[in-house]
């Protein structure tokens, strides 16, 4: 929200007036022209080509409208129409993480194929004029945030390709009877949005055996000598974590005994960006890689650590746990650079 916005539409911060058509003329433009950039400055990294992209994997909960924003998308960069588009809707802060797992699915499923994958999300489409009767309200306004992200997943990398993470395993599941726990409905005024205060206990209460599950995927394979592979502990991981909130990073803290590094590059994607839905989980991953990077560039030893695996996790309506077993690749570069 702007006060731009709010000059070219002043009936937004007027309670009771039926306000859906403006607010998706906004973001549905603004989603597509976020994930724009973030595309093309995800290509621009990745080394790679436009042209090279085969699939498309769209997320946002923030648009309705038909033809949905993956075609709108793939038209502004240029894409082959014959690219293969999925789009994930509504999915709010495990959109990210699901995105993941079905670019995952499609790279895996079609040899040489390069997904590209756009998280965009505003929350323009939720706003509520302040109001003296809902001071929860103002817990909403400052936890959430806009923006967008992209990645670009693929198997059997080029040798021009640095691939930054392996995704090894993905795991979704939904916790019966919380469905109410995050809950929004699509109103001519808007979306109305609840997020009950029980959130970070449901977490918490069930995280570590969602989280042991992923680990358990690991543990079934065979290294060449026929025997598994070293069990893992928590502090032997990173944890590349959707930061819904900061109560629930600390109630994932309390619960699996993590060091307070752990979740240090969500606490710095909520702090810079806000809680930004489906894109979070991208800039978290974000920070993982840079603080990699510098500490490479500086050969400085500042108590960090790159652990090889890890999961990436994200929880969202349903509710609904995400989850991804992963390697590191930068941290087993750097391991074997110093043997």
């Amino acid at each position: 929200m702007s006060d731009e916005i709010l000059k070219n539409y002043p009936e937004l911060a007027q309670e009771g007036l039926p306000t859906m058509n403006q607010r998706l003329d906004i973001s549905n433009a603004a989603v597509t022209q976020m994930a724009t950039e973030a595309s093309l400055s995800c290509v621009r990294s990745w080394g790679g080509a436009l042209s090279s992209i085969t699939h498309l994997v769209y997320v946002s909960s923030s648009e309705a409208r038909f033809p949905g924003g993956d075609l709108h998308l793939a038209r502004a960069l240029g894409l082959s129409p014959d690219v293969r588009r999925v789009m994930l809707a509504f999915t709010g802060c495990s959109g990210g993480v699901a995105g993941l797992r079905v670019a995952k699915g499609l790279a895996e499923s079609c040899p040489g194929a390069r997904v590209l994958l756009a998280t965009s999300e505003t929350t323009i489409v939720g706003f509520r004029p302040p109001s003296p009767d809902r001071p929860y309200d103002l817990v909403g306004v400052a936890l959430f945030g806009d923006g967008a992200g992209a990645a670009v997943i693929g198997t059997d990398p080029a040798p021009a390709e640095r691939p930054l993470f392996e995704l090894h395993s993905a795991l979704q599941r939904f916790l019966p009877d919380t469905e109410r726990t995050i809950e929004g409905r699509l109103t001519e005024e808007g979306i109305k949005f609840q997020l009950g205060r029980e959130l970070p206990h449901i977490i918490e209460a069930h995280v570590e055996d969602f989280c042991q599950k992923l680990m358990k995927e690991r543990q079934s394979g065979e290294d060449a000598d026929g025997g598994g592979p070293e069990p893992m502990s928590y502090g032997d991981m990173f944890w590349a974590v959707h930061p819904g909130g900061p109560a629930i990073l600390t109630k994932m803290e309390g619960r699996l005994g993590l060091g307070a590094d752990k979740l240090r590059a969500s606490r710095c994607a909520l702090r810079d960006f806000g809680n930004a839905s489906s894109n979070t989980i991208v800039y978290v991953l974000e920070n993982m890689v840079e603080d990699t990077r510098r500490r490479r560039l500086l050969a400085a030893d500042d108590g960090g650590e790159d652990c090889e695996w890890g999961l990436i996790l994200a929880f969202g309506p349903g509710i609904t746990f995400e989850g991804i077993l992963a390697r590191n690749l930068q941290a087993t570069a750097r391991a074997s650079a110093q043997l």
